[in-house]
């Protein structure tokens, strides 16, 4: 009877978990696809010199909360009970989604609220995130877990596919529903995780770090609010990384960080087990993870970006389709994730970790390389198959790696490992993002001006070539993602000397909806080739940390642990 209760309750803890995953991802993509009609709601200039921080923010926000309180979740979680705390997540979280669908006001005000809603969000993702794997660890034994946490993974990448559909067709309609979509699931969510989630770990009441957490949790704000800004304009240069802010908070976050291992290993009761590093397969596996965030992790809003800004105008599609017709061509990566996902983990069950994750991260490598061999207007069915294997690649690396590194740690770490994990993971991607969009900006900054003084003159207006310069690389790339074509704003801000000297066959060349993104078009997949490039080298580097993993060395200690739960 103990047993048949136990086996019910880890499908219970399996499906609830999976649910807080999959409304975490959905509401992710969701906001990706949905940006551009959310900032055209609110009435966002893409043009002013502030709107593209609301753009940074709004993406990057969620995973700077996440990435700096998932530490402390995790160790807070050993302590005070890990499905207490999994639980508040989902509270905070549907509170957050409620005050997004609420946004008041507009333009610069609105975009506020919605940075700062979006961060009430990530508090409640990062106690979500903290906890998840660490609650299926515990009630999956160790033969079982690479199956469990491979159904959370293709939920996450499900909810990934769910999100960028469902904001496709809902910001058509209306950029509120976006957020409020969300809202039924956390309340139901929320709810179930009170009635049936129980707590099967033991306490571990030791302190709190309250030093560690304070120099790690400054230290990675400055860091990535540092790389946030850096991406914006400063002066005349396209970039901040010579605002004088940007080069100190670099700095001060980098100090403390690199202070932050020495402190751990110092005080009585650390967040961050440094120990867990001894063990060769954690570390291996953490190092692969954490590459493979930075590799991978901007290559979503790239994509994105490129196909509402260029690629589906360019094919005929309104700029009112772009977010639902994009969200449908991505599916090809969110489906070889989810159809490797599961397999993987059943693999990894039976014949390790090693294999399976280096093979997926080799595969992404090439992926990346065969997408430097696109032109702007490719064929589709190429592009579909080359995402489809980076899907492929990265659902074999996803569920072994994390099953690798939760079976590798002693039972009463696991909220500390499972944070541990998720921080890198949150970190890896934040970067990504900032080092994406920095690649991009500085090789547009050197690109974009001839590309779009070449088509300027083609369509017979090469006196406007000295007033296109004017416009910054970062209002090009947010107008672009927005639909909005800043050419023909500067149409109509001329002197009347200079616009009665462009023919009328100029003017309406410009005003079609396809001019603009075929200018940008050439010197933007010049700039997304190089971000291909970076992610290609660091997914095999991962490709060879997962191969230094060794084989699987369960502890002693979670096996018995495991044991005696099977028995109770």
């Amino acid at each position: 009877m103990v047993s048949t209760l136990i086996m019910q309750y880890k499908w219970i803890a399996l499906s609830n978990t999976t649910l807080g995953v999959l409304m975490a991802t959905i509401n992710g993509t969701i906001t990706i696809i949905s940006l551009p009609a959310i900032f055209r709601g609110i009435g966002i200039n893409p043009l002013a010199p502030s709107s593209f921080q609301y753009l940074l923010w709004i993406l990057m926000g969620y995973n700077v909360v996440t990435a700096t309180l998932l530490l402390s979740f995790g160790r807070l979680s050993d302590m005070y009970g890990r499905v207490r705390l999994y639980n508040l997540g989902f509270l905070v979280f549907t509170v957050g989604s409620i005050l997004l669908s609420l946004t008041f006001g507009s333009g610069d005000m609105a975009g506020l609220e919605l940075v700062i809603f979006r961060i009430i969000q990530g508090i409640g993702g990062a106690f979500l995130m903290a906890n998840s794997a660490a609650i299926l660890t515990d009630v999956f034994p160790v033969n079982e877990r690479g199956r469990a946490l491979g159904i959370n993974q293709v939920a996450a990448l499900a909810g990934s596919l769910i999100g960028l559909i469902l904001g496709g067709i809902l910001s058509v309609i209306n950029w509120r529903y976006v957020f409020l979509v969300s809202v039924p699931v956390g309340v139901f969510g929320t709810a179930w995780s009170y009635l049936k989630l129980k707590e099967t770990s033991a306490r571990n009441r030791e302190g709190i770090d309250w030093v560690g957490n304070a120099v790690f949790g400054l230290g990675l704000i400055l860091v990535l609010i540092a790389m946030t800004y850096a991406l914006m304009p400063y002066g005349s240069a396209q970039t901040g990384w010579g605002n004088p802010f940007v080069i100190l908070s670099m700095v001060a976050g980098l100090g403390l960080l690199a202070s932050f291992p020495f402190i751990e290993t110092r005080v009585k009761y650390p967040m961050f087990r440094m120990e867990l590093f001894r063990n060769r397969m954690f570390a291996a596996a953490n190092f692969a993870g954490f590459l493979r965030s930075i590799g991978y992790g901007g290559l979503m809003i790239m994509i994105v970006i490129f196909l509402q800004g260029i690629w589906l105008p360019l094919h005929g599609y309104s700029y009112s389709e772009t977010p639902f017709w994009a969200g449908i061509y991505t599916i090809p990566l969110m489906v070889g994730f989810v159809s490797a996902g599961p397999v993987s983990g059943w693999l990894s069950d039976r014949y390790g970790s090693r294999g399976l994750a280096t093979a997926g991260m080799v595969l992404v490598g090439i992926g990346f390389l065969a997408l430097t061999a696109l032109p702007y207007n490719f064929s589709y069915p190429v592009f579909g198959a080359i995402i489809f294997m980076m899907g492929v690649g990265n659902g074999m690396f996803a569920s072994p790696n994390t099953s690798s590194i939760m079976s590798s740690v002693p039972a009463k770490h696991r909220g500390a490992a499972s944070g541990m994990r998720s921080t890198l993971q949150n970190t890896g991607q934040t970067v990504s993002i900032a080092i994406f969009f920095t690649i991009v900006i500085l090789s547009l900054s050197s690109s974009l001006g001839p590309s779009l003084a070449h088509a300027l003159a083609q369509a017979g207006a090469p006196q406007l070539s000295p007033y296109v310069q004017k416009v910054p690389v970062t209002g090009a790339l947010f107008a672009a993602f927005l639909g909005y074509d800043p050419v023909k704003a500067l149409l109509g801000t001329l002197p009347a000397s200079v616009a009665s000297q462009i023919p009328s066959s100029a003017i309406s060349i410009m005003e079609q909806r396809t001019w603009f993104p075929s200018a940008i078009a050439p010197s933007f997949m010049l700039a997304l080739r190089e971000t291909f490039y970076f992610g290609a080298a660091l997914s095999f580097i991962a490709a060879v940390a997962s191969a230094l993993r060794g084989k699987a060395k369960i502890p002693e200690e979670v096996v018995q642990y495991d044991a005696e739960k099977t028995r109770r």
